[in-house]
Formats: C-alpha cells, structure tokens, sequence
C-alpha cells in the first residue's frame, strides 16, 4: 500500500513540479487534494513548457492516471482550457486517465468577484490573493451552500443552484461591496457548456483509491501551495484557504489515515513569497534583483499563476525546521541550487533574535504575529563561481555547493536526495 507526499516546505513556488514529474514514473496514480488554480505548477519537457493548475502534473507521463480531489476548489473554465492545451500538447485526455471527485466544490465567476473586490475592500490590509476565488469557494464550502461536482450530474438541479448562487453573490455584490454585478444568465450558458464536457469524468474517488492502495499499486499526493500558507499551521491570516500540509491528503483524498511511505519536502535553495505578510530574511536592491531575474525566462521568480513578481530572501532553517516538524519530513528535494551561483558568499538563517533572546526554533502555532520583530541571525557559506548547469553528478559540483547542501542536511537532520540545476527535466542530481 505504497502512499507517497510531496509536500511544499516553504511558502509555495518550491518547484513541486519537478518534484512530482519525477516521482510519476514510479507511480500509478497521482492526485491533487488541496487548492485550486491558484497553484501553479511547471514541467519542462524539451522545449515544451508544462504550466499545470488544477491537472495533476503527474499526468504527464502517458501510463499515470491523475485525480482532482475533494480537498480542491474546481474552476471548470480553467480545467477545460488545460484539458485542452494537454491535447495540443500530445497529452491525452479521457475519463479513464483523468478523475474528478464528485465531492470537489466548484468556483464560478461570481466567487472570483468576490475575492478581488473583498480583498481590495481591506485597503492596506488586503492579504494579496491571486483573486481567483479561493477563499470564497472555500467559505461556500465551509457554510454548506458550495456547488459540487456532482451536482452537475443533474443538468436540471445543477443549473437551479447555480442561478440561485449568482443571485445571491449579485446581492453581495451590488449591496454590500457597491460593485456591478453578475451576468447570470451569461454565465448559465457558459457553465452548463462546461458540465456537459466534465460529465463523463466524475467519479467517487475515496472507494477508487482505497481499492488502488490494497491492490499495491503506488499513489503519489501533490500538494499545492506551501506548509507555510496552510489556513491552520502558516502565518495566518496571510495564508491560503486550504490544508496544504500532509495532514490535508486523507480527508482531502477519502483515505483513511495509513502509513506512508515517504513525504519529500520540496524546498527551494533560498526563500520566495507572493503577497503580503511576515518574511524575516526578505531581501532588497541588487541581491533581491539576482534572486528573482528578470522575468525574461518562464522559470525566474514570477508568479506561475499570477505573473506578480515574487519577494525573495535567504534561506530560512527556522521556518524549514518547522514545516519539518508540522507535516513529518523525511526528506528533501532541493530546487534551483544553480541561481545561487556566481556569489562571493551565500547566507542561511540559523535563527531569530527577538527581545533580546536567541530562538532556533519557533513556537509558532500559526500566527503572523509570532515573526514580527524576529531579526534574523545568518551563517554565511562561501559562494562558487562555477555554472551548475549541465553538471550530470552530484561529485560535479564545486566543494562549496556541496557543503551548502550538506550544511541544509545537518540543521534539518534531512537528507537530501535530489538536488535541481536548472529548469530542464533532467537538470537533477541524486544522492544516495
């Protein structure tokens, strides 16, 4: 019963996408349990670029079935418009290869309304999301007025909930947030287009997937997002609206707790964010601006699913050591080691100073607050000079890369066993 997590071990943007490619091809199945198009993730296939935002990137390989859980947001325009660029892409597409749990809630063009314009309501203290609708998907789901899936099973009833939605998000609008409201019966048209394509690939998943792990086949869990935006453990309030630690697969997939096999903490080479909130080791000037490039390639540091550019910093032990500890690491994958080249020196934060006291681990439970006023206390490494790229071996790399890794692996206690040297597919290193 082989159960496999790849897990965000920072803020998002790890480069989970690799991560997940490389791990579907020992798997039979992999499946997506948190978020929805908000998440963003990219494989580099030659010279195609796979950006994935609700389709599980494990399908991608040919002989892997992917599952959009019931843990997710669905925006059926945007999982018809993948479906469709897949195709174009030589992928292919069916109900036997792609399944949809009937318990996943939809989100229409009235909750991405309500999220940029409650949001923007907040002012200077709007929280960034990527105004796709999440959170009031999320809110539907949680006040038991969500749409389903499986509501679209029944044309009729689908399209008398979905009027009575709109009708309310319109009150909302127009009432409470002073906003134009909705084109209902536009939006009728367009979704109950969408239902009739999804039809065929609803499925019950939890007895799918239980059936799957007793006749030994492998399934992989892709998390979306990062441990630190998880609504729970992250830095609340500026976090998403989902479980996006491994906890989250089970009630997000219909599994019951069992073992797992492994969790791999994907975890980028220095710290990203998108949005606002507390960053300790955040950067500005000439550093910031070699961190995050220029935007000139799909693999710098701009927001896959946004395109905003990302806040960038040195890397946080504290914080990895607590997404460790919240989802049951047992190891590491380590992404985009190759920007660090060209630096004199190379910085790690090892722990905070605050109010006079040395904290190397945090008790954090969830709380923004709990890093205000945390400075940072940095290791500094020496830097390499020499390009990573089209290094083959882990014994290429220059002494220094490789004792920054080493030195990742002894504040951690995790071992890292693959490390990513450039955006290609197999720009990877392993490590025994």
């Amino acid at each position: 019963m082989p159960l496999d997590i790849v897990i965000g071990a920072q803020w998002g943007d790890e480069g989970k996408g690799r991560a997940v490619d490389l791990l579907s091809k020992s798997s039979q199945i992999v499946a997506r349990y948190n978020g929805g198009d908000n998440a963003g993730h990219t494989v580099t296939v030659g010279p195609k670029i796979y950006k994935l935002h609700l389709i599980p990137t494990g399908l991608i390989h040919p002989d892997v079935i992917g599952v959009i859980g019931c843990g997710m947001v669905l925006n059926p325009q945007t999982l018809v418009e993948e479906m469709d660029m897949l195709r174009r892409g030589g992928i292919k597409i069916n109900p036997e290869r792609l399944w949809i749990s009937d318990a996943v809630q939809l989100i229409t063009p009235g909750h991405r309304l309500l999220d940029r314009a409650q949001d923007a309501a907040l002012g200077n203290g709007k929280l960034g999301t990527t105004g796709r609708g999440i959170g009031p998907a999320y809110t539907d789901r949680a006040s038991r007025r969500g749409l389903r899936a499986g509501d679209i099973l029944d044309l009729e009833f689908f399209a008398g909930r979905l009027r009575a939605h709109l009708e309310q998000v319109n009150l909302t609008l127009t009432e409470s947030l002073k906003q134009p409201g909705i084109d209902i019966e536009y939006v009728l048209k367009e979704y109950m287009d969408y239902a009739v394509q999804l039809r065929p690939y609803i499925r019950r998943i939890g007895p799918l997937l239980q059936e799957a792990l007793k006749d030994g086949r492998t399934i992989l869990a892709e998390g979306a997002q990062g441990t630190l935006l998880d609504l729970d453990q992250g830095t609340y309030p500026y976090v998403t609206s989902s479980c996006t630690t491994a906890a989250g697969v089970f009630s997000g997939l219909g599994l019951g707790v069992q073992p797992v096999r492994a969790v791999v903490g994907v975890v980028k080479a220095f710290q990203t964010r998108v949005g606002a909130g507390p960053f300790p080791t955040e950067l500005q000037g000439d550093l910031a601006v070699f961190l995050r490039g220029t935007g000139a390639n799909p693999w710098d540091e701009f927001g896959t699913t946004t395109g905003r550019p990302r806040r960038v910093g040195w890397l946080d032990l504290v914080l990895l050591n607590y997404a460790r500890e919240v989802n049951g690491l047992n190891e590491l994958f380590l992404t985009k080691l190759d920007v660090l080249s060209g630096m004199k020196e190379v910085l790690v934060c090892v722990a905070y100073q605050r109010n006079g006291d040395t904290l190397t681990s945090l008790d954090f439970s969830g709380d923004a607050r709990m890093l205000d006023g945390c400075m940072p206390v940095y290791k500094t490494l020496p830097g390499w000079q020499e390009e990573l790229r089209g290094c083959t071996r882990w014994q290429d790399l220059p002494a220094a890369a490789q004792n920054y890794v080493k030195f990742i692996e002894e504040h951690t206690g995790l071992p890292v066993k693959t490390v990513s040297v450039g955006p290609e597919r197999d720009a990877l290193l392993y490590r025994d």
